[in-house]
């Protein structure tokens, strides 16, 4: 067990590691009646074709099995895992996306208990034919569901044009053909295989007493037999740097048109400080661009061009990455033009240092105020450990991010060629 203190954030991170794999954090909040606590496998919606040491063929599974899999594994053959956690205050939940999967729970007493229940279902698998069968029907009405809105459509319409091989194009919830193949077998193929000990972290935050918690956990898993830590090999296939299709376009009974604009990141590969450099490197710069104390949002709103679900995102992980803005217009061409028309003159005069400076500075404020949410800390650590990088260094990297690289970042990130439009236009 080892203890890091970030002085600055006034924070004291426990880590510990032990003999199956399995990586623990434990974040003490002296004085917080709540906890938060996470249990997350490195396994999400784009690891859909893998090789294990010793096999002679890769295997392909299912689009969406991790999504599936995330929902089947509430169910035991005595019932529905939920009210157990109930009986003891705590209300629990899980998420897929595209490369983890994360069971949480939160509570304000049995912190030891929902612990246990928490480790105990996630480890203990149970799927019947009828019980999968009953799953497909129920998933395949979500996603249709997910057909229906304007706001998933055009992200993935989005993902869909810039990707061409990439899993990452693919919804996570995978479609109602694809899940149809799904069987017990395959997902408890899927379970042995990602959701060992050593492919995962139990992340807790709040107010429980970090000893005593850790002493919970090692009891738990050592109680428990785990065989070998599998190796394995995540395959992707070759994807190229130009984007699939310049645009793309669809017809939903909307009141007015959504549009997505969005750039497909050729600078990719990277893990650990390096990944949390450029996502927070892009994040200013898109905040300094596109954000919402930027001149460019308020000339936009002042022309109706936008309403206030305007935003901007970026996603940066190892295989894949991108930058989004966009949201409601009653014009998606003239938009595009608009935002078009920034980036050439942003490109050739450079973001200014007042523009990058107010938003660097935001950035920080807003990272030290989130810091004191455990809810959010909760769900945000975890994806950053589990790609090699500290959230809690995210200060001291906007401490040290300059103009200059926000300006190169400007130039290399946003080319015509890694661009794509997508828009939900009315019926």
């Amino acid at each position: 067990m080892r203890e890091i203190s970030y002085d600055r954030l006034h924070q004291t991170l426990i880590q510990d590691k032990l003999d199956n794999g399995l990586v623990v954090y434990l974040l003490p909040k002296p004085g917080f009646q709540q906890t938060f606590a996470t249990f997350t496998t490195r396994y999400g919606s784009i690891d859909r074709t893998f090789k294990l040491q010793g096999a002679a063929e890769p295997t392909t599974v299912p689009d969406g099995i991790a999504h599936f899999l995330e929902h089947k594994m509430f169910e035991k053959e005595h019932g529905d895992v939920f009210p157990e956690f109930a009986k003891h205050g705590a209300s629990a939940n899980a998420f897929t996306t595209f490369d983890l999967t994360t069971y949480l729970f939160s509570c304000t007493d049995d912190v030891a208990k929902n612990t246990e229940v928490l480790l105990d279902f996630v480890q203990d698998p149970w799927f019947s034919e009828r019980s999968v069968e009953k799953e497909k029907g129920i998933i395949g009405q979500e996603i249709r569901m997910y057909d229906d809105n304007p706001d998933w459509l055009v992200f993935f319409n989005l993902l869909q044009a810039m990707y061409k091989e990439h899993p990452v194009q693919v919804p996570i919830a995978g479609t109602v053909e694809s899940i149809a193949k799904i069987d017990p077998d395959t997902l408890y193929q899927c379970h042995k295989t990602f959701y060992h000990p050593s492919n995962m972290v139990f992340f807790a935050v709040g107010g429980f007493e970090p000893k005593a918690m850790l002493q919970w956990i090692r009891e738990n898993q050592a109680k428990k037999q785990f065989g070998p830590a599998p190796v394995v090999e995540r395959i992707f296939p070759e994807e190229p740097p130009q984007v699939d299709a310049p645009e793309v376009t669809a017809k939903l009974g909307v009141s007015q048109p959504r549009c997505f604009i969005g750039w497909k990141d050729a600078k990719t590969g990277l893990t650990g400080p390096e990944q949390l450099e450029q996502e927070i490197l892009t994040g200013v710069l898109l905040d300094a661009l596109f954000g919402r104390s930027s001149d460019f949002y308020h000339r936009l709103i002042d022309e109706n061009l936008i309403d206030q679900n305007f935003s901007w995102e970026y996603e940066c992980a190892p295989t894949y990455g991108y930058s989004v803005v966009g949201g409601n217009t009653p014009n998606p061409q003239r938009l595009v033009q608009t935002v078009q028309t920034l980036l050439t003159e942003a490109q050739q005069r450079g973001v200014s240092e007042e523009d990058f400076e107010r938003s660097r500075r935001k950035a920080i404020g807003r990272f030290i105020t989130s810091v004191d949410n455990p809810n959010y800390v909760a769900r945000a650590f975890v994806s950053y450990a589990l790609r090699g990088a500290d959230m809690f260094e995210t200060a001291d990297v906007l401490e040290r991010i300059t103009l200059e690289q926000a300006n190169q970042r400007l130039r290399e990130h946003f080319v015509p060629e890694q661009r794509s439009v997508s828009m939900v236009l009315p019926k």
